[in-house]
């Protein structure tokens, strides 16, 4: 989470009117000698505040520590508080209520394919059921752009297709080079069925997880193998022009390979249908 992670484990400063002693004053989270620029400072501010509010630290409901407390804690600015605030609000995680005082939001406000929410998310110990979510939403539109790809995909993209799945047999033993390929296997569906924002979704979301070993799990040869006996069931049916057949194969193939790498506690419930 980029600078949060310098002082993810520290806890605001318990403030009451009373205090057992005098001690020390409270050290910034942000030392002088290390600040960075405002805009910089504002997205690390950001990050820890959206990692304690998905925590919990703040739950729904609750009034965030007025500006100077975060002053204070952070060690920067009031217009770098502002600044972090402001994007906390343009992430649904806090409303500003005059005379109130920031509110923490109900989680179904959450911009949850914003990058930081979604990261904090998948971190918890609910996170799997996050993952679970983002699988599901990845199979519909994927599905649905492998249906429209075996209704207007031409030679060029077929023989693309057919060459990729080749390539990947080749490839199990090479985790990294046969990821490469697995994503380009499926974009170039996405790029043929032509849906620009469903793509889009798509590969904000693959891109936000690509590199979380929750999501991705342990890649293994046998998993390569068994992976790419869905990519050429896919590319089959897309060859084959049968829409309803791309599409459901390419639902199963993704269902398939999310179960096998998923664990983690919990019935994949969500998944069923």
């Amino acid at each position: 989470m980029g600078e949060a992670s310098r002082f993810r484990s520290r806890r605001p400063a318990r403030r009451t009117g009373m205090t057992d002693s005098p001690g020390p004053p409270a050290s910034p989270l942000f030392p002088p000698g290390q600040r960075k620029r405002p805009a910089n400072l504002a997205r690390s501010v950001t990050a820890e505040l959206v990692e304690r509010i998905v925590r919990g630290v703040h739950p729904p409901g609750s009034v965030l520590p007025p500006e100077p407390v975060l002053v204070e804690d952070f060690g920067v600015s009031r217009t770098v508080i502002r600044e972090a605030v402001k994007l906390l609000q343009e992430k649904g995680l806090v409303r500003v209520r005059q005379g109130s005082g920031t509110v923490v939001t109900s989680p179904t406000t959450w911009d949850m394919l914003d990058d930081l929410v979604l990261g904090a998310a998948i971190t918890e110990a609910d996170g799997v059921v996050v993952l679970d979510d983002l699988v599901v939403t990845r199979r519909v539109l994927e599905a649905d752009m492998a249906n429209v790809a075996a209704r207007v995909a031409g030679p060029e993209t077929l023989e693309q297709l057919g060459a990729l799945v080749d390539e990947m047999d080749e490839l199990v033993g090479d985790q990294e080079a046969y990821g490469r390929h697995d994503r380009s296997f499926h974009d170039t569906i996405m790029l043929a069925s032509g849906n620009r924002i469903a793509r889009a979704v798509v590969r904000s979301l693959e891109s936000q997880v690509a590199s979380t070993a929750r999501y991705v799990g342990r890649p293994e040869r046998a998993l390569c193998v068994a992976s790419n006996k869905g990519h050429r069931r896919i590319y089959e049916r897309i060859a084959a022009h049968d829409p309803q057949g791309a599409a459901e194969a390419m639902f199963t193939h993704i269902t398939e390979a999310w179960l096998v790498r998923r664990g983690g506690p919990g019935d994949p419930a969500r998944l069923q249908r």
